[in-house]
């Protein structure tokens, strides 16, 4: 046991502080804890910018160690013969981006999910008393030049067009060339480039700042050709898959994705995950986590495409309970964190509505006069290959 008299204390290295109302709030966004503090506490945890003994506490404040004992429980000081919190080691070494990434980054995990039904009845009454915001934007008296309408008959249109996040999905298993096709067409190295003085650089499909290309792919095989349920990485170099967890049975879906149970049929999940160090270290301002998000959305959207010219019923989501996620991936979410996720599956039959659950009334769409070239084929939601 480590004698009181050998102990140092300092203030926790990943606080922020911030008022909300009246309230002074300072979050320690390793630990999570969020905790109002009266004005004057901020003074003192400057004290605690470096270890502190015991004895020169007493010192300087006539008080014993004991009376830290509020400040430890709500984690903003941290002892010296106590491991750091879990996180917190990962997140020091953003030290660069923090606090302004590794704050957003944290408190944005665990978010609570509302029921679809309830969420739909709390915005339907939003907006008897707060309209919707338009989804245009208007220029008035601006100069106005039309532009020639879209053609639907070239194969990339088809496919932009046809895109469709899908809820609906048969039983039937997913082929393994297609589970490959959709890996290597999204996060495949299709070539390597040398740059001197630091070495080969991948090129995928997607574009990377400074090709870096921090992502990795994490399939949950759940009903595909010659493939046991489980966790797999996808080995973008050698275009193969990587067992990291065997599974008994599919995992049920809302273990991932809470409250998103239409999803439950899809024959496999692909998780977007960052590998923060290859950004870290060639970007030393946190506006490179901007980066890692939207590097998430183009590989994903290329997933969902290339889904759609296969005939599949691909979707993508962001309502991750990170926690399970990176659990069953064995990451720890600041090293290496999930961002992004999508899914595929079979087309079911005689689908008039993808993006409708079963059980819910079809989707009323209808076409923008503006757009389409009237002489060009429209798309179709639905297409067999």
């Amino acid at each position: 046991m480590t004698h009181t008299s050998s102990v140092a204390f300092r203030r926790a290295q990943h606080l922020v502080s911030y008022w909300v109302g009246g309230d002074l709030l300072i979050h320690n966004y390793a630990t999570g804890t969020c905790v109002a503090v009266e004005p004057e506490l901020p003074a003192l945890l400057d004290y605690f910018h470096t270890w502190r003994t015991g004895d020169e506490i007493r010192k300087r404040f006539g008080a014993s160690i004991r009376s830290l004992t509020p400040l430890l429980d709500a984690t903003l000081i941290e002892r010296s013969d106590r491991p750091a919190p879990p996180c917190g080691t990962a997140l020091s070494k953003w030290q660069d981006w923090n606090p302004a990434a590794g704050f957003f980054h944290m408190a944005t995990r665990g978010s609570t999910y509302m029921d679809p039904v309830a969420g739909g009845r709390a915005l339907r009454r939003k907006a008897r008393v707060d309209p919707m915001p338009s989804p245009v934007k208007r220029f008035p008296g601006a100069k106005r030049i039309a532009l020639p309408r879209l053609r639907a008959d070239q194969s990339l249109s088809r496919i932009l067009l046809e895109r469709r996040t899908w809820r609906r999905f048969s039983r039937a298993p997913l082929p393994l060339t297609s589970l490959g096709q959709l890996l290597g067409l999204t996060n495949g190295v299709q070539q390597w480039a040398t740059l001197r003085g630091q070495g080969d650089l991948p090129l995928k499909t997607s574009p990377s700042g400074g090709a870096r290309h921090p992502l990795e792919m994490y399939v949950c095989a759940r009903r595909v050709e010659g493939l046991r349920p489980g966790i797999y990485h996808y080995a973008s170099d050698r275009h193969r898959l990587e067992l990291v967890a065997g599974h008994a049975r599919p995992v049920r879906i809302q273990r991932y994705f809470p409250t998103q149970f239409w999803y439950e049929d899809a024959a496999a999940v692909v998780f977007f995950t960052a590998v923060v160090s290859r950004y870290l270290w060639k970007y030393t301002t946190a506006r490179a986590y901007r980066a890692l998000l939207i590097e998430a959305g183009h590989q994903c959207q290329t997933f969902c495409l290339a889904a759609t010219d296969l005939g599949l019923a691909p979707f993508c989501t962001m309502a991750l309970h990170d926690a399970h996620i990176e659990e069953d991936l064995g990451i720890d979410g600041v090293s290496e964190a999930v961002l992004y996720a999508a899914g595929v599956g079979v087309r079911p039959e005689d689908t008039t509505s993808p993006s409708r659950p079963a059980g819910y009334p079809p989707l009323k769409v209808r076409p923008n006069p503006w757009m389409l070239d009237s002489a060009s084929a429209a798309p179709k939601n639905v297409r067999r290959r």
